[in-house]
C-alpha cells in the first residue's frame, strides 16, 4: 500500500505534460468541479477521487557574452483533467472540497517558490539555485500532500479537514503578494 501511495504521489507532482495537454491553471476565483475531473476512476484505488496537480516551472537568462545579466521565471499551478477521476457514485461537496484543498496546496507551494525565487542574486550559478529551490518545493509538497490526507483521513476527520481549510486559507493569504497578477 505504501509503494501505491509513492508512485501516486510521484505520479501527481512529476506529470509529464504536452503543450497540447488540458490544464487549469490555479484561480482563487475559479474553484474546481467534479466536470473538471475527466479520466475513468482507478478500479484498485480505495479512494472516492484523485486530484492531478502540480506545479510547472520555466525560465529564462538574459546573457551578455558568457555571463548571466538577468532572468525571468514562470511558476504556476496546474490541474491535469485527463489525469483526474472520481467515483460519480460517492462524489458529495464534502469530498470537492477535499479535492480543491489539495489543488490550492499546490498553488501555497507555488508561491513559496516564487517567493525563494524573487530573492535569488543574479549569478553564474543561478540554474543549479533555481533547479535545487525547485527540487526542495515539490519535495515539500509531497509531502504535504501526504500529511494533509494522513491528518484528514482523506477528509473523513471533518475536524482535521476544517483545521486544513483555515490553515492552508491563512497561509496562501499570507504570501499574497506571490499570488500571479
Amino acid at each position: 500500500m505504501q509503494l501505491q501511495q509513492l508512485i501516486l504521489s510521484i505520479l501527481i507532482l512529476f506529470i509529464g505534460t504536452s503543450p497540447y495537454e488540458d490544464t487549469i491553471t490555479w484561480n482563487d476565483t475559479r474553484k474546481l468541479s467534479w466536470e473538471d475531473f475527466k479520466a475513468d476512476p482507478n478500479p484498485n484505488s480505495e479512494a472516492v477521487a484523485l486530484t492531478a496537480s502540480g506545479i510547472t516551472f520555466g525560465y529564462s537568462l538574459k546573457t551578455s557574452g558568457k555571463r548571466i545579466v538577468d532572468y525571468t521565471t514562470s511558476v504556476e499551478a496546474h490541474f491535469y483533467p485527463k489525469k483526474s477521476w472520481y467515483l460519480s457514485e460517492k462524489a458529495n461537496d464534502h469530498i470537492l472540497a477535499h479535492e480543491q484543498l489539495h489543488f490550492d496546496i499546490t498553488e501555497l507551494y507555488v508561491r513559496k517558490f516564487r517567493q525563494q525565487l524573487d530573492r535569488l542574486v543574479i549569478n553564474q550559478n543561478i540554474k543549479t539555485q533555481m533547479g535545487q529551490i525547485h527540487q526542495a518545493i515539490n519535495e515539500a509538497l509531497d509531502k504535504t500532500q501526504k500529511t494533509y490526507d494522513e491528518q484528514t483521513n482523506h477528509s473523513i476527520n471533518i475536524e482535521a479537514q476544517k483545521y486544513w481549510h483555515r490553515y492552508i486559507t491563512e497561509e496562501l493569504k499570507k504570501l499574497e503578494k506571490y499570488k500571479a497578477p
